[in-house]
């Protein structure tokens, strides 16, 4: 497999992102060439750092970085040699089958966007994002590549995570949540409500509206929301889960006794820590791009880079997008 990492990208790269090239590349003896791009002098540094002469890693040097502050379509145009404009330039060019980010996301859904085109069927991309819950693993759709999505646009999107639902984390028959404010149909905004008309036409397994408590309670298989909703949802997810392990060891502190408890109740902490870390899922696919695309979280570890580049290599297993093409196809045929 080859696979193309935007080293550049992120709060914490090059260092970052290099040791979890690293790290991938011990893991993965699958992984046959791993593109880095961005400043070489740097990047050499970082590796020499690790020990590592690996011959698996191609360096593709770029003159430019995105900032945080770059407008995305800005950052496209302008920023040619920009180390997340190459990387997708080498799948375009076919030299790679996946990018891997953990850069500006706007950049990377406009480069993909722009360079990639989309696929047959899809009009906008969204970001496909992972959570767990009381039951199972959710599918967050969309987690924030389109914050001004059509009804028709989430449509799209509820097919192509029931595609990712199915073949990626192997329910038989996904069901489909639309985030609302009520569970009844009349409740909602006239988008939701919209919305709603569609999926209740089609063929999907449509639970209905679910609410904010419904995602850890009576969780569905994919939560379905625009990039506004979706990325506010997920954030908030994330804070809350950091608050709640940071006032469980302010609490354990207090006293001899608890901290008794807290020492032999050890294991399950970290079992629930590590059920409920970014960091082990990865990073986030960009669905209806003709191409693979996997979106890290910004402040990603070495560990979230190499668990990024997990996903990818297992999108490029699954043939995702081939089968989100014939589940579009199939959907049009019985409309």
């Amino acid at each position: 497999m080859k696979i193309v990492l935007d080293a550049m990208g992120g709060d914490f790269a090059p260092a970052s992102t290099v040791a979890g090239a690293v790290l991938a590349l011990k893991e993965y003896p699958k992984i046959s060439r791993l593109f880095l791009t961005g400043d070489e002098r740097a990047l050499r540094l970082e590796l020499e750092k690790l020990g590592c002469s690996d011959p698996r890693i191609e360096i593709v040097a770029t003159t430019q970085v995105v900032a945080m502050e770059d407008k995305a379509i800005d950052a496209v145009r302008r920023k040619k040699d920009s180390s997340i404009s190459r990387a997708v330039d080498l799948v375009k060019e076919g030299q790679a089958e996946a990018i891997v980010s953990a850069g500006h996301t706007g950049a990377s859904v406009a480069a993909t966007t722009i360079k990639l085109r989309m696929l047959e069927g899809i009009e906008r991309p969204g970001i496909a994002s992972f959570f767990p819950t009381e039951k199972n693993t959710c599918v967050l759709m969309d987690a924030g590549a389109n914050v001004d999505a059509r009804p028709e646009h989430m449509l799209q999107y509820a097919i192509m995570g029931s595609v990712l639902a199915k073949h990626f984390l192997g329910y038989a028959n996904p069901a489909i949540g639309l985030m609302s404010i009520g569970e009844e149909d009349v409740k909602g905004s006239e988008f939701t409500k919209e919305i709603f008309k569609l999926l209740k036409a089609s063929t999907l397994n449509f639970r209905g509206n679910i609410e904010g408590n419904d995602l850890f309670k009576n969780p569905v298989e994919i939560v379905l929301c625009d990039g506004f909703t979706g990325n506010v949802v997920l954030k908030t997810m994330e804070a809350t889960a950091g608050a709640v392990f940071h006032w469980l060891k302010k609490e354990l502190k207090k006293t001899p006794i608890r901290m008794a408890g807290a020492w032999l109740a050890r294991n399950a902490f970290r079992a629930i820590r590590k059920e409920t870390n970014p960091e082990m899922y990865g990073g986030s696919p960009l669905l209806g791009v003709n191409g693979i695309c996997i979106i890290a979280h910004g402040s990603s570890s070495p560990l979230a880079i190499k668990n990024a580049i997990r996903v990818a290599m297992e999108f490029i297993e699954q043939g995702v997008n081939p089968r989100i093409v014939e589940a579009l196809r199939e959907y049009t045929r019985h409309k």
